[in-house]
């Protein structure tokens, strides 16, 4: 009888511990229910960083704002260019299951989902989909898991169990990003090539309501905590714009933002619910009420912020800084940055996932940074000075072995115009131009550019005699004009 008192106490308890765990899985901040309670910051909770060019997934535990380690899902360039290579390109896109135990992380290159065990840090299942996946994310219910297949023109809807298709939801080309509201009714599609963002009912994957984007290329959306709004950014234009959550799914607000405006994310306190938007070209987090969309804080990160996660209890927001190879925290009280971690290459995707871990001191299947964590920095200047001491363009050099992966944060240029990326044999820029990448500026007159080679070794400060500047100068990689942006000095 004591056996069977005491077997039939643990499994009360096990399946009380079990509904204490769903009830906190989503928390009281995005992407869940505000009515869920909130989670306290813990060792036990995790932030996760998708990295572009290391192809690394960075572990960081938030009470210590300590890098753990990375969980390794490819390898840098020129390793990845084999045509026998297996591991994943273009680490770039993340998502969470509602328990909290499965992390679902895209590669623009290879075309996948990586499935994480967050106890373990152990690859689960790798599923492949069409050309160039952008985001994942699953369910409220946790049943299916959406991914935004933005090279073509649908949602592939994969089973999380299964880890196969089970059907496709078509779109306009270039879907973005998806979220769902918090109830799990509806899902939010915006568009990274067309000016639609989708409404589709949850049960039928049918598209039930269009709302139309000022511009075509959103890279982000989510939804507010209490189901009332959804938020999506516009990176071309530099805007960010709120529709109703609910029919008819009106817009309500269009926001100027600024130059590559990046993520958003919600943090609610004590003091409302505030969104957090990540404006790459000015290296900033705007800060805006939900309720009268007042701007009340603009928070300094660093160079080129991109994704934006709150923690479980909305006293933190953390923001992945693309071309500082960092992790920054952001006390929502005072809105101002707290802590400034080292993580892997061009973080993309930010996730915050309370009680990830439930062996708090686990570091199984973590790695050392190792290459990842070598980068060079530079910024370029308007040739004829900036008034107001700041660079419009910062550039980072990731080290990716021999050679380096050149990734440049352009903005101050003019909208709509054809320029060059290019090494100059003098600082002022005069003289014989080598183009490196042409490109053409968004109608912000922003852009994101990206080269590879041994570019460190040119631009290397103490080889004054063989040293090359970058530039940026107007026209084609054909006939490059003269040049409108010099290294800083």
């Amino acid at each position: 009888m004591t056996t069977l008192r005491n077997t039939i106490g643990k499994s009360v308890l096990l399946a009380a511990t079990m509904l204490a765990a769903n009830s906190i899985a989503w928390a009281g901040q995005a992407p869940g229910r505000l009515s869920a309670p909130d989670s306290p910051i813990s060792h036990h909770d995790r932030v996760y960083a998708a990295e572009q060019f290391s192809n690394t997934v960075s572990v960081t535990d938030p009470v210590d704002n300590k890098l753990l380690g990375v969980i390794r899902l490819g390898d840098p360039q020129p390793g990845n260019f084999s045509p026998l290579y297996k591991g994943q390109v273009l680490v770039h896109g993340m998502g969470f299951s509602p328990d909290h135990r499965t992390l679902a992380v895209v590669s623009i290159g290879s075309n996948s989902v990586t499935f994480i065990d967050t106890a373990t840090n152990a690859v689960k299942h790798v599923a492949y989909v069409g050309r160039s996946p952008h985001e994942a994310f699953f369910t409220p219910d946790g049943k299916e898991v959406w991914v935004t297949v933005r090279g073509e023109n649908y949602i592939s809807v994969i089973d999380p169990v299964s880890f196969e298709e089970t059907t496709r939801i078509v779109t306009p080309n270039g879907p973005g990003m998806q979220i769902f509201s918090p109830d799990g009714k509806y899902g939010y599609i915006c568009s990274s090539f067309n000016p639609e963002t989708d409404v589709v009912s949850v049960a039928e994957h049918k598209i039930i309501a269009t709302v139309k984007q000022e511009s075509p290329f959103c890279p982000n959306i989510a939804a507010t905590p209490d189901g009332s709004q959804v938020w999506f950014t516009l990176k071309d234009v530099g805007r960010t714009q709120v529709f109703n959550a609910k029919p008819p799914f009106s817009l309500v607000k269009t926001i100027d933002t600024g130059p590559i405006t990046n993520h958003v994310n919600f943090a609610h306190t004590a003091k409302g619910t505030f969104a957090y938007v990540t404006v790459g070209g000015l290296n900033e987090v705007k800060v805006f009420r939900t309720d009268d969309f007042s701007e009340v804080a603009t928070v300094p990160v660093g160079n080129l912020p991109h994704g934006v996660w709150p923690s479980g209890d909305g006293t933190r927001i953390y923001v992945g800084l693309e071309n500082a190879d960092a992790l920054a925290a952001i006390d929502t009280a005072t809105n101002k940055v707290v802590a400034n971690i080292p993580i892997g290459q061009a973080p993309q995707a930010i996730a915050y996932v309370p009680n990830a871990a439930p062996d708090a001191n686990d570091r199984q299947n973590l790695q050392a940074l190792g290459v990842a964590g070598q980068v060079a920095h530079l910024a370029l200047a308007s040739k004829g000075g900036a008034k107001d001491g700041k660079t419009p363009t910062s550039v980072s050099l990731f080290d990716q072995g021999l050679i380096q992966v050149l990734q440049a944060s352009v903005t101050g240029l003019q909208p709509r115009q054809k320029y060059v990326l290019a090494l100059a044999d003098h600082g002022d820029g005069s003289g014989p131009l080598q183009p490196l990448a042409a490109f053409m500026t968004n109608p912000a007159g922003s852009a994101i550019v990206n080269a590879a080679g041994p570019i460190r070794q040119i631009v290397d400060q103490s080889a004054a005699a063989t040293r090359r500047y970058l530039v940026i100068a107007s026209g084609d990689a054909a006939m490059p004009g003269e040049a409108v942006q010099i290294e800083a000095q």
